[in-house]
């Protein structure tokens, strides 16, 4: 093939850098097995290498042993699940992004003050229904544009909030045509939709019209993956693929090819895919912004490393020294974290 176009932004978020982390640390603080409710961000190469090192992957909090060490993942989940691993776990490590926390306290706000709050999300996965758990007699999942005719006119003021990881366009429709219904719309000042969502779905416009293929690259239960595909969909790009992994790359590809990733791939992943690929005319990187976003560790697992800090000074009758284990932690990245990722096998 001739060259290959490489948007940036791409890849690991702020929120699955953490998220990685935290899991990691629990690896490493606890005997084996770690439970984790949910998989930890939605990628099949990160969930096997976490499996690997004997974490075991659960979707109900009855399935954890009592007292075992539990990490919630990254998408969030309902405020019963959270008393429930509390309750449960022996140690809880609660990895949900910022940015997930902010819509389910947007929710709870609105909801108390009397609304009736349209969720725009995708049904069934981890973090609409997390979400929608806050307040469930008060919220309406909405898909599409059409869902909103659904909607009845109840007299009571309407908040319109979002799942973060959905394609911008597919919002900004929904949000045009809840304003024609609900004139008096409540919308927050800061829009739900993740900046790194819509940083990547920015990158990945400003190649596809120079491209004769885009590569996605991201597991197929990822929501930001996929809208990545509806974006360069939508954008006219003659041909679009996502791809787990190197592996999983088409034959027939010629021309200029354009490769993004979704916020849950790893860098080894696409490092990969660019090795294959191997275009005779290089690499070249396209930037709209660059990202410096970072989630400090969950406040559970900051708690939890100094208590055992403290434990070990105690144990050895030795003063308490300056062990801030994560003073270095922005420095370290996720990617990093997880070193050599087995990639070969399929999903």
């Amino acid at each position: 093939m001739q060259k290959v176009l490489l948007a940036r932004p791409r890849g690991f978020c702020a929120g699955v850098e953490m998220a990685i982390k935290a899991l990691e640390w629990s690896v490493r603080i606890f005997e084996p097995p770690v439970y984790c409710y949910h998989e930890i961000v939605h990628n099949h190469h990160v969930v096997k290498h976490f499996e690997a090192r004997g974490v075991i992957f659960v979707d109900n909090i009855d399935d954890i042993p009592a007292g075992s060490p539990l990490v919630l993942s990254a998408h969030g989940a309902a405020p019963s699940v959270v008393d429930s691993a509390r309750d449960r776990a022996g140690s809880l490590v609660n990895a949900v992004c910022p940015l997930v926390t902010k819509v389910h306290r947007e929710l709870k706000v609105r909801a108390n003050k009397g609304y009736d709050i349209i969720y725009v999300g995708h049904r069934g996965h981890e973090e609409a229904v997390g979400t929608m758990a806050v307040a469930p007699d008060s919220v309406h999942l909405v898909e599409t544009e059409e869902d909103l005719l659904s909607i009845s006119q109840s007299g009571s003021p309407v908040a319109l909030l979002a799942q973060t990881t959905l394609s911008h366009d597919e919002w900004a429709g929904i949000v045009s045509k809840a304003r024609e219904r609900f004139p008096e719309l409540w919308m927050p000042s800061r829009g739900d939709l993740c900046f790194a969502t819509t940083n990547r779905q920015a990158a990945l416009k400003t190649i596809t019209s120079r491209s004769d293929a885009i590569l996605v690259i991201g597991s197929a239960n990822s929501s930001n993956t996929r809208a990545l595909e509806k974006v360069a969909l939508t954008s006219g790009c003659p041909y679009v693929k996502r791809i787990n992994s190197a592996s999983e790359l088409p034959s027939n590809l010629d021309g200029v090819i354009g490769v993004t990733a979704g916020a849950s791939a790893p860098d080894q992943v696409v490092q990969e895919v660019l090795d294959a690929l191997a275009p005779r005319d290089g690499i070249e990187e396209i930037a709209v912004t660059t990202e410096d976003e970072y989630f400090p560790p969950p406040p559970d697992l900051r708690e939890l490393i100094r208590s055992l800090a403290l434990l070990v000074a105690v144990s050895v009758a030795a003063p308490v020294a300056d062990m801030n284990a994560f003073r270095d932690d922005r420095a370290l990245s996720a990617s990093a974290v997880l070193g050599e990722l087995r990639t070969s096998e399929q999903p």
